[in-house]
């Protein structure tokens, strides 16, 4: 069997090795990291390692004892700076030329940020351990928090600033939080939800830029005025950890473009938030950038390495914690041009909700329900299509 190295020790790099071992591979596999951390989890971040609930060890993904019984090679706090398809080796930071049988990217996603909230003091964004200790460490002499952004991370550390005891306000330029995941409705719902937890939610509002004091943030310019904060934290997106791959020959467009099989190139794949793959069932390319998509990809791709034809035909899935209420949601509700309530729990505290566009069901969103949401999961067909 050929060697098979792996760019990226996240959850979906860590869940290709174990797959490819638990599938009797017995050829060698390398794991490479960019972090000096063994492979850990990101979605607590924002929530209960920012609030303190858990320490940084509870997000470790693996005991050493595993990693060493699945006999990989782990090379942590080592950066790949470009890959040679052709003669099918990656270069690392240090120089050293890794060659391979064959490639697993799974290198996710590095934050976006607002060019006039790069360079102050007080100014965060959150994707490692590094930025949520950072955070977490102002927060703790801090009164006011901005949040920039209203998706899913910039409405978890909003509420994680307000269990803290901050006086948060969410600086959004869509209409409602989360609308490009979740749709109008239920965006407005969570818009609300932030209200009743004394949260300022400034929806179709610019950030515009920083405000000073002494070279330290101070506050936040907006369309609307401008909002007073000691700690602010720019969470406006991200975009996929492709740069070292250019002039690799592999097609790079939002993402690592592959096949309906997560294919990008012979002998080469790509996993997790970095992959943007032909999805058969949706007739179109997509990219997932949630953490169920990171293993069950790794299934798939690690099927494909050994020989399967295995197209990779997921129902889009992705959960948030936020003021005590789960909410999950399948499919691609932010699609939809109504949304049907199918079941609700007298306190209005617990529903789900259907999400259509024409006759079609496209996504469905479950408020504190998750059993309700399993047995709705069957309007999507099959479990391989949104219909």
């Amino acid at each position: 069997m050929s060697d098979v190295l792996v760019i990226g020790a996240s959850a979906a790099g860590l869940a290709t090795a174990e797959s490819l071992r638990r599938r009797g591979f017995s050829g060698s596999v390398r794991l490479v990291g960019a972090e000096p951390h063994p492979p850990y989890d990101r979605p607590p971040l924002s929530k209960q390692v920012l609030t303190g609930d858990w320490d940084a060890e509870r997000t470790v993904l693996r005991p050493p004892a595993h990693l060493a019984a699945l006999d990989i090679e782990l090379l942590l706090g080592r950066r790949a700076v470009s890959a040679d398809t052709a003669r099918r080796e990656v270069t690392l930071d240090d120089g050293t030329l890794l060659p391979y049988g064959d490639l697993v990217i799974a290198t996710g996603l590095k934050p976006r940020r607002l060019a006039p909230f790069i360079e102050p003091p007080g100014v965060h964004t959150v994707r490692t351990l590094e930025d949520t200790g950072r955070l977490r460490a102002e927060l703790a002499d801090a009164r006011r928090l901005a949040v920039i952004g209203g998706g899913v991370l910039g409405c978890e550390i909003a509420a994680a600033g307000c269990r803290l005891g901050l006086d948060v306000t969410v600086i959004d330029p869509a209409p409602v939080p989360m609308a490009g995941q979740v749709g109008q409705e239920i965006g407005r719902m969570l818009a609300e939800l932030h209200r009743d937890h004394g949260i300022l939610v400034m929806s179709a509002t610019e950030a515009e830029g920083p405000v000073l004091s002494d070279g330290r943030i101070a506050g936040v310019l907006t369309s609307k005025g401008p909002v007073e904060a000691d700690v602010v934290v720019a969470a406006v997106g991200s975009t996929p950890a492709t740069d070292w791959l250019e002039g690799s020959g592999l097609t790079l467009d939002d993402g690592v473009v592959c096949d309906a099989r997560c294919r990008a190139a012979r002998h080469v794949y790509a996993v997790g938030d970095v992959a943007r793959w032909w999805h058969e069932g949706q007739g179109r390319h997509i990219r997932l950038e949630n953490r169920s998509n990171a293993t069950e990809q790794a299934l798939a791709v690690a099927d494909n390495i050994l020989g399967a034809d295995r197209p990779y035909l997921p129902v889009p899935y992705f959960w948030t914690d936020q003021h005590g209420i789960r909410m999950q949601v399948l499919g691609h509700p932010a699609e939809a041009d109504r949304i049907r309530v199918i079941e609700r729990a007298p306190d209005s505290r617990k529903f789900v909700a259907v999400a259509e566009a024409g006759e079609r069901t496209v996504g469905i969103v479950g408020w504190n329900s998750a059993r309700g949401l399993r047995k709705a999961r069957q309007l999507l067909v099959d479990g391989s299509q949104v219909h």
